[in-house]
Formats: structure tokens, C-alpha cells, sequence
């Protein structure tokens, strides 16, 4: 079975490249062009995800509102979320720290391709553990 992530950003380049990247490790890739196209997604439920890859810095609905709406959905909030930035140090960013404990990663863009794989793989695998010993 294939894992699926669903890949929010309002770049479409940026897009193209997390599909490549995530489709040759065998994931399967849905993409959606800003939080409100990945809410829609979300929220249909029609493809379940196993974790989500969100870009904060994006036009009209920014990554951190799009993560407290996933975070305050019943039917959502367990799902993994890797923030995509390009801050480098976003621990020291003040905003940040209103949003600990709501997300489980961050990658700064431009990420090493091996980073974002190792982070990718040990949530769904540790997303996996926590479901399968409810």
C-alpha cells in the first residue's frame, strides 16, 4: 500500500518537485494549490491522507491558519503536518511558538531531499504504531 501525502503550496514549481521527489519513494502524491484548495481536499475526505506537507508563507490563507483548522477538526487533527519554509530558523520565529505542539516537523525550502524522506517516513511510521495500538 502505497502512503499518501497531500502537498499544500501556492507554488506550482515547487509542486512539481515534492511529486517527483515523494512519487520515485513510491508515495502516492496529492497536491493542491493553497489552503483552500487543501482544505477542500481535506475536508471531502474522499482520498484519506497519512500526512500532510504545508507551506506557511502562501497567499490568501497563510500555513498556520490552515493548520488550526486542521487541528481543530475532529476528523483531521491526527494527522502528521511537516511546515515547508523558507525562514531558516523557524524555532526562533515568534509566531512559532503559538503554533507548538500543533505540528510535527518543519523542512526549510530549499530542502535536502534526504531530510525531508528520513522526516516523512518516521512520522507515517510512528502515525502508523500510535493508530494500530488503539
Amino acid at each position: 500500500m502505497a502512503y499518501r501525502v497531500l502537498m499544500i503550496d501556492d507554488d506550482r514549481e515547487m509542486i512539481t518537485l515534492g511529486r517527483l521527489i515523494l512519487e520515485r519513494e513510491g508515495f502516492e502524491v496529492i497536491s493542491a494549490l493553497g489552503g483552500i484548495e487543501g482544505l477542500e481536499i481535506l475536508n471531502k475526505g474522499e482520498q484519506p491522507v497519512d500526512l500532510i506537507l504545508l507551506d506557511i508563507m502562501m497567499l490568501g490563507m497563510d500555513g498556520w491558519q490552515v493548520l488550526q483548522i486542521i487541528k481543530k477538526s475532529e476528523k483531521l487533527a491526527h494527522i502528521p503536518v511537516i511546515m515547508l519554509t523558507a525562514r531558516h530558523y523557524l524555532e526562533d520565529e515568534s509566531e512559532t511558538s503559538n503554533y507548538a505542539g500543533m505540528f510535527d516537523g518543519y523542512v526549510v525550502k530549499p530542502f535536502v531531499v534526504r531530510d525531508l524522506l528520513g522526516k516523512i517516513k518516521d512520522l507515517i511510521n510512528r502515525s502508523q504504531t500510535a493508530q494500530s495500538s488503539q
